[in-house]
């Protein structure tokens, strides 16, 4: 698999305190939707979002590009099966009740092609679930009045060494829902966030953060994170 992939895998980011409480609740938010049964994750990174969805379904595949994350994946939770493949070029002969895309799309060169080819994975009355950052989140509304961003939709350090390729607007996400032919049923928010990670993490208490993860359900058109649930309309 990609190098580069393994190169983010073995300098991860992803864990955070902040960033944890956010995948957290983007799983709340998941399981409001949630079909019984199979689950599909694209993306397993650490595993945080695994670890929840075990909990919950008994049946869990993930597919995940980095050979470092699936082996973690794979000796942390046996029961999981666990594909190393890119998303574009994933296979298998069955079919899911859901499948979760948590901050997969900003990463990959064609989102309207990723979600055209998983959906051919779910099953007729199942759901698709995605998540990913705000360009008009307001915490990037102000660096751009403050010039650290040149503009919302600039790549700030973090989005580089992540690897992400774009940040969306709640229409340009919407937009590649559209494109793949694939319904949207519900589109959110959460997480109003005014600063960054690091700023919040050196003196937000949890109870703060918690707080404003809710009150990003609310304006979810300037919250720090976005998200869509859809399903196959055959």
């Amino acid at each position: 698999m990609d190098n580069n992939l393994d190169s983010i895998a073995e300098k991860s980011l992803f864990t955070t305190p902040a960033g944890n409480t956010s995948l957290y609740k983007s799983f709340d938010i998941f399981m409001r939707f949630a079909k019984k049964g199979s689950v599909l994750e694209l993306g397993c990174a650490e595993g945080l979002m695994t670890e929840k969805i075990v909990n919950f379904f008994d049946d869990v595949a993930v597919v995940e590009g980095s050979s470092i994350f699936c082996e973690q994946l794979k000796k942390k939770l046996p029961n999981v099966e666990v594909f190393n493949s890119y998303f574009e070029d994933f296979d298998c002969d069955r079919k899911f009740d859901n499948i979760i895309l948590g901050h997969v799309l900003e990463h990959v060169d064609d989102p309207v092609f990723v979600l055209s080819h998983i959906k051919k994975f779910l099953k007729t009355d199942g759901l698709i679930f995605a998540a990913v950052p705000n360009a008009r989140s307001i915490h990037r509304q102000a660096a751009v009045i403050m010039g650290i961003l040149e503009n919302e939709y600039s790549l700030n350090s973090l989005d580089i060494h992540h690897g992400h390729q774009r940040v969306f607007n709640p229409e340009s996400f919407r937009s590649v829902f559209i494109k793949a032919n694939l319904p949207i049923s519900i589109f959110g928010g959460y997480w109003l966030k005014p600063l960054s990670n690091g700023q919040i993490e050196a003196d937000w208490s949890e109870e703060m953060l918690d707080a404003f993860m809710d009150m990003g359900e609310r304006y979810p058109d300037i919250s720090g994170e976005i998200y869509i649930v859809s399903y196959c309309d055959r």
